[in-house]
């Protein structure tokens, strides 16, 4: 019988239905097409899952550390654990609950990890599968978790409350045992006070009886757990934060929160045996040491052959104000501080051995920042640091934009990790680095991959992300070409950002030639090439270019009549070549004469010779000018072509094109003149620009955030965009020829008023003076006035004004999230760029070399261009230019632009093949690669296709006679974020990330929809300025300030993703407990051992109370296995190392028992040997 596959069905469904479409757009071609063209990809090649998660887990809250399998484990104040081995080896998983991580335990080499929350649970994490799941969960109802403690080699776990009572719970069955240490028992029964939440629970070292509790208040009690009843207990004044154990179980340390460390002798309870301040001043007249900020931990480790080492963090004295965060380590008589670049969470000292009862041996101390880990070297003098080998730098700078190469060529990696090993910084530690826990996965991928992030700072780092792994190849940092500001005094009043002027907006990277650009937030674009070689610039090539665009300024009563030109340069539309660039020097001093800014730069560039390493290199700085008072608009989009020589980039005002090879200006005009006569929009001429005086509003203007923005909550403001942005388009396309609405601009209008009395607020009770604002887009706002109450004070005092939120919660609703800004004006924004050879017209038998626009008002554009074949007519003969006016129009901004070939297959980009611009002359070698274009045949005239997608929808050209084969509407409620023409194994796609958090994808050319998954809502605006999508269904996004996510949308991925992650527990030995030596073991001076399950076991300590907590079987169970494992194989291959690993300790055990049988033997042997020889001596005689 033939297997029914509803997949096919449903491919077959929306075949016909794009066919049904296609043939509406274009009877006479739409079928032909479907008919030529065989599409592989189907809706079976699609799955969407995470794949791995990188960088500094966000707001971290605790730590633990298996000494044996040499794993960390990281919990987050959101409920996310990170866990990390060796190099490559991670792990993320997530509580349900969300709430944030205050402790974590491990089952010391078990494979196990007991998580404690702040919404009083603890979860039991088994992590001998490659996805860690729950296995048990425990939610206490009437108290809440302080502290826990899980003694090596235990199952029983203590549990501290806030009430100071200690519960212990079975970590196998996870159960609560019924014995249970109240607070009332533990204190003095004369104590009138409580002794407040449990912050410490550990058992002596030597003695596994007794529990040494710490209470906030400054009380510790050492209790006995056979005679339930406090051994001694121990007073102190001030708080305590922790305490810590030496090694013998004889004396331990206690830190305060007056920054002073108390000792105490176990069998001394009256006073401390020794009190230190380590940070404190001490006075000569010999009184208290002035009190200095807590210690928050301490941890007290012994060496066999020298001093303890005191290990503490805080306890700095007050008076080192905004001094930073320190680690103090004590070792004998010395005292280092090492001060940390962010606030320290926690720190855990690594010892040679996890049996508590014998010499630690520390060798290092890691330290959780909150933003950064830290590994000190505690064996090397100085404490030099570990180098980190995971990508835990990623929000070094905060990430300002993000892209993903799959698949790029295999000799670049290489390239770039050679130059960037040359920028590791010295003084590391030359030892290994110690958590080296787990194994890599298996399985790999065959194409490599890269990531390169744009950060706050100007800086730019390129990422290895091959095989799930990602590490830095290197770093690049842009603003080493301008002038840094020393204070901000010396900040130039030209920037039109308050800070992080060097911040980069926008990447565009040729991986084949090298070639990349980057575009800032202070209107720059910087073109580097790459270079083996090391280079001094003299001077930095600069071209500075005016961009400007009088049609939104001065409102004509005019309707009719030609656009205005916009060109700020000479030139008109049939030969835009003529513009002329600036002259390269900075014009920084240059102002206009009515004292208005004009014709400078936002950034100031380097004046003193660059030296530039091997890497990237700066090329070309190209920086737009403020013109006429007005800061120039951002960039919007940018694009390089290394086949061309040629770097494209537009903004509100218009676009602009410079050779960077010449160093010269192409073009440069507004967008209307790129329509010609074709333009769908019936623009107007308005009025020349009035002189003004300059004012604060006009020299300070930093975006066009402005007007009625200000009524609206910053919730509120992110949801209005989109909406003019779809306003402005169906705007354009319905205006009439009446001044009102031809004229007016797409800025909010306000309609109508009303005063009344009003409640704001649900809370109260009068209602208060107010004015309703409505507007011209359908919003009621409201503003709250104070009025004075007397007519007395109404004449003297003035009146309060305040703005309240948006009353019209259908706004909200009905606006999609946007990236860009609120206010934008109704002007025609360059969204994007293409570079391509084209079939322009029927006539043409050879592609010429175009590029491609694509604007905010859905339109594409085509601009024709002349470059000499030859590379010496490359660099002395200008780029031609000519425009080809619209080729199609879309609902929404257009986002991406590509080509197919007549086969259906997504053509590459044209480039030019990598070579090493600082060789000589005669050394060089620059082989041109193009693309060959088969001539139209008769049958089929068409022999390319246009694939065009814009927010809204998507749509398949074919070219060069321009009919419109196939469209398909991808989105009508929302509103397309980030789309990319991707390549897979079966075929070729476009995949869509919406901004109502759907990911989808179409099949190319007849746009098919293959997937349509609700994956992830937009809630932070930082997830769509970072996602993007590669080749080989590979995509990813910044999910955190300090992470990246990765996911794939491939199914080959998803069906081999658990041979490629990689396992954190491996089969390990437990080393051997110490020696106890053999008049330790016949006198009774060894470690003390506690049958737990004896005391704590239901038979003895009977049932908890029901109502005390409530148990909850984890996800972890059954299904979990089966997903971890990748079906029976895996569990039984597991079962079967348990049960390997089970026969090796039945089988130590029982050589154990036969060595200290036959030692007894021979014990009892000697003994009696000594009777006989002594039985009939006197004691004279011995």
């Amino acid at each position: 019988m033939k297997k029914f596959n509803i997949r096919k069905v449903l491919d077959g469904l929306t075949a016909a239905s794009s066919s049904s479409s296609s043939a509406a757009a274009s009877p006479q071609s739409g079928n032909r097409e479907n008919d030529m063209i065989q599409e592989t990809l189907q809706s079976e090649h699609f799955q969407l899952c995470k794949t791995v998660r990188h960088g500094f887990p966000n707001q971290p809250s605790s730590m633990a550390f298996d000494p044996v399998q040499k794993i960390l484990a990281i919990g987050t104040q959101s409920g996310a654990l990170r866990l990390f081995g060796r190099a490559g080896v991670e792990c993320y998983c997530r509580h349900e609950s969300g709430s944030a991580v205050i402790q974590l335990e491990f089952l010391v080499n078990e494979g196990a990890l007991v998580s404690a929350l702040a919404d009083d649970s603890i979860h039991l994490w088994n992590l001998r599968q490659k996805l860690p799941a729950i296995l048990h969960s425990l939610k206490f109802n009437r108290e809440r978790i302080t502290f826990c403690h899980l003694p090596f080699q235990s199952k029983w776990l203590y549990v501290g409350t806030e009430r100071g009572n200690i519960h212990i719970v079975n970590v196998e069955s996870f159960t609560l045992s019924g014995y249970v240490i109240m607070w009332n028992k533990a204190i003095e029964l004369s104590s009138k006070t409580h002794p407040g939440p449990v912050v410490h629970i550990s058992d002596n070292p030597m003695d596994e009886g007794k529990l040494l509790i710490g209470f906030e208040c400054g009380i510790v009690v050492l209790w006995d757990l056979k005679s339930k009843k406090a051994d001694y207990r121990y007073n102190y004044d001030e708080a305590i934060h922790s305490v810590a154990w030496h090694h013998e179980g004889k004396q331990f340390v206690c830190s305060h929160s007056d920054g002073t460390l108390t000792t105490w002798n176990i069998r001394a309870p009256a006073k401390p045996a020794q009190i230190i301040t380590p940070h404190g001043k001490q006075p000569k007249d010999g009184k208290k040491p002035e009190p200095c900020k807590p210690i928050l931990k301490v941890e007290y480790k012994t060496t066999r052959a020298g001093d303890p080492f005191m290990v503490l963090c805080g306890g700095l004295s007050y008076d080192t104000v905004g001094r930073r965060a320190c680690l103090t380590v004590m070792h004998g008589k010395s005292t280092a501080v090492l001060e940390m670049d962010y606030p320290i969470v926690d720190f855990l000292t690594l010892c040679e051995t996890p049996y508590p009862n014998d010499f630690q041996e520390p060798y290092a101390v890691v330290v959780l920042l909150e933003k950064d880990l830290v590994v000190i070297d505690l064996a090397q003098i100085g404490y030099p640091i570990f180098e980190n080998p995971y990508p835990l730098s990623i929000h070094e700078s905060p990430v300002t934009c993000c892209e993903y190469f799959a698949d790029c060529p295999a000799e670049v990696i290489p390239a770039l990790y050679s130059v960037g090993s040359r920028q590791n910084r010295q003084g590391f530690s030359k030892k290994e680095w110690p958590i080296s826990g787990g194994n890599w996965g298996q399985g790999t991928l065959s194409f490599s991959e890269m990531i390169i992030t744009g950060h706050a700072d100007g800086s730019i780092k390129f990422w290895d992300a091959s095989a799930l792994m990602l590490q830095v190849l290197y770093k690049l940092k842009t603003a080493k070409v301008f002038e840094k500001p020393r204070g901000k005094e010396e900040k130039s009043s030209t920037e039109i950002v308050d800070e992080d002027p060097f911040a980069i907006q926008i990447l565009s990277w040729c991986p084949e030639s090298r070639v990349l650009c980057v575009a800032g937030v202070s209107a720059h674009v910087i073109v580097y090439r790459f270079s083996k070689q090391e280079v001094t610039t003299e001077v930095v090539q600069l071209l500075e270019v005016r961009m400007q665009c009088e049609l939104t300024e001065v409102e004509s009563p005019e309707c009719g009549g030609e656009p205005a030109s916009t060109v700020s340069t000479p030139g008109t539309s049939s030969s835009p070549q003529t513009s002329l660039p600036q002259s390269h020097p900075s014009t920084s001093s240059n102002n206009s004469s009515d004292g208005l800014r004009d014709n400078v730069p936002c950034l100031k560039v380097r004046s003193s010779p660059l030296k530039q390493s091997a890497g990237y290199q700066v090329e070309l700085l190209i920086q737009l000018v403020w013109v006429s008072g007005e800061p120039p608009q951002p960039i919007t989009s940018l694009a390089v072509n290394s086949a061309y020589g040629l770097v494209a980039f537009g903004n509100g005002n218009g676009l602009a094109v410079v050779d960077y090879l010449q160093k010269t200006l192409l073009l440069n005009v507004s967008t209307a003149e790129l329509y010609g006569s074709t333009d769908p929009h019936h623009r107007q001429p308005h009025s020349p620009r009035k002189t003004r005086q300059p004012s604060a509003d006009t020299l300070h203007k930093k975006s066009c955030m402005s007007g009625l923005s200000n009524f609206y909550s910053e919730s509120v403001k992110k949801l209005r965009s989109s909406f003019l942005n779809a306003r402005d388009n169906s705007f354009s396309r319905s205006r009439s020829s009446s001044v009102t609405s031809i004229d007016r601009e797409s800025r909010e209008v306000i309609s109508s008023f009303y005063f009344c009395d009003w409640l704001s607020k649900k809370s109260e009770t009068v209602a208060v003076p107010s004015l309703w604002v409505g507007t011209s887009l359908g919003s009621m706002l409201a503003i709250a006035l104070t009025v004075p109450s007397t007519p007395e004070q109404r004449m003297q005092q003035p009146v309060g004004v305040s703005f309240c939120d948006a009353r019209d919660n259908s706004f909200s609703r009905s606006r999609s999230s946007s990236v860009t800004s609120i206010d934008r004006e109704s002007r025609e924004v360059i969204s994007s760029f293409y570079f391509c050879d084209w079939l322009s017209k029927k006539s043409e038998t050879v592609a010429v070399p175009s590029l491609w626009v694509g604007t905010s008002l859905g339109s594409m554009l085509a601009i024709a261009l002349t470059v000499p074949s030859t590379p010496e007519q490359r660099m002395q003969q200008p780029v031609g230019v000519s425009f080809c006016g619209p080729v199609v129009r879309l609902k929404g901004g257009i986002l991406r632009m590509a080509q197919l070939d007549a086969s259906g297959t997504l053509l590459p980009h044209v480039y030019e093949s990598w070579y090493e611009p600082n060789a000589p002359e005669e050394e060089k070698e620059r082989p041109r690669r193009r693309r060959p274009t088969s001539p139209p045949s008769q049958e089929n005239p068409d022999c390319q296709y246009a694939v065009v997608c814009s927010e809204k929808q998507a749509k398949v050209v074919a070219l060069p006679s321009q009919n419109c084969v196939y469209e398909h509407n991808i989105t009508e409620t929302s509103f397309v974020l980030r789309a990319d023409m991707v390549t897979l194994t079966a075929g070729v796609g476009i995949a869509c990330f919406c901004a109502n958090g759907h990911i989808m994808t179409l099949s190319l050319p007849s746009l098919r929809p293959l997937l349509d998954v609700n994956y992830l809502p937009l809630t932070d605006m930082r997830i769509a300025r970072t996602f993007c999508f590669s080749n080989q269904g590979q995509a990813l996004y910044l999910t955190s300030p300090t992470e990246i996510q990765r996911i794939t949308y491939s199914q080959e991925t998803c069906d081999n993703l658990q041979e490629m992650l990689g396992e954190l527990f491996t089969p390990v030995e437990t080393p051997e407990a110490p020696n106890r030596g053999f008049f330790k073991g016949l006198f009774g001076g060894g470690a003390q051992s506690l049958d737990r399950e004896d005391l704590f076991g239901e038979v003895t300590a009977g049932k908890a109370s029901r109502s005390l907590a409530q148990h909850i079987p984890g996800p972890g169970g059954m299904e979990g296995m089966k997903g971890a494992a990748s079906g029976v194989v895996g569990e039984l291959a597991r079962a079967r190392i348990a049960l390997d690993e089970r026969g090796q300790k039945l089988g130590e055990l029982e050589e154990r028992t036969a060595g200290m049988m036959a030692s007894a033997d021979s014990f009892s042997k000697h003994a009696h040997d000594i009777m006989l020889k002594y039985k009939d001596k006197k004691w004279y005689q011995l």
